[in-house]
């Protein structure tokens, strides 16, 4: 058997001291959870620290996108309906009509098959949408929320830059059309985005804007390519 050293109770941490580590433990996690925890993930700042580093309004942010994500996806209602293509051709024959025979003495009159007849049926073509540039402003006070959308058809294209004067907003790259209320195309917060908006179908499509800062922002939105217009709502 092995002797094994029984630790001097000099060496040993006594209950007082090993009460005193834990007390300072839960005093700092307490004061991490009340000034860095709780302001950058609830926007709750009871201590106002964390106003001071930007965390609360970090905090802010996160809860009032997680409130409009869920207040989007409870109103979203997709329908799609499928129809069948059209046949590009119809062709109509008619038949040839029996020979009558009569009595020998006569000869039978030959019968003449009538020529078929072709019906060809072709698609209307898509109009062509020419190609415009428009530079749109809207200006939104704090808390307030706004879109503007552009009328584009299925697979149209437009290149987009929008800026604002100073403080970035939330904003929310989406579409609607018939039997499609919401079809999301991107999301966040940002003073300045550009990109390129291909219409998933024919319809509405842009971006809406919500100012959650204290101070009134002005958006500029340039846009150029296949749209027929621009409008903004309220």
């Amino acid at each position: 058997m092995q002797n094994v050293n029984k630790p001097d109770p000099s060496d040993l941490p006594s209950t007082r001291q090993l009460l005193k580590s834990t007390g300072i433990a839960v005093v700092v996690a307490s004061a991490l959870l009340v000034t860095v925890v709780l302001p950058a993930e609830y926007g709750v700042d009871p201590t106002r620290v964390g106003s001071l580093f930007g965390l609360t309004e970090m905090g802010r942010i996160k809860m009032q996108l997680a409130a409009e994500a869920k207040a989007e996806e409870a109103g979203i209602t997709t329908g799609a309906v499928a129809s069948q293509p059209a046949s590009p051709l119809a062709v109509t024959t008619a038949q040839p009509s029996t020979p009558t025979l009569e009595p020998a003495v006569r000869p039978a009159p030959k019968s003449v098959a009538p020529t078929p007849v072709e019906t060809v049926v072709v698609p209307a073509a898509t109009p062509a949408v020419a190609s415009r540039t428009d530079r749109t402003v809207l200006t939104l006070a704090p808390d307030e929320g706004a879109e503007i959308k552009l009328t584009m058809l299925n697979g149209a294209r437009a290149s987009f830059v929008w800026s604002t004067d100073g403080e970035a907003v939330n904003f929310d790259t989406h579409g609607d059309g018939q039997g499609i209320s919401y079809h999301g195309y991107g999301k966040g917060t940002d003073s300045r985005v550009e990109g390129q908006l291909t219409a998933a179908f024919t319809g509405k499509h842009g971006w809406f804007w919500r100012n959650r800062s204290d101070q009134t922002v002005t958006i500029t939105l340039q846009t150029r390519g296949a749209y027929t217009a621009v409008e903004i709502f309220d």
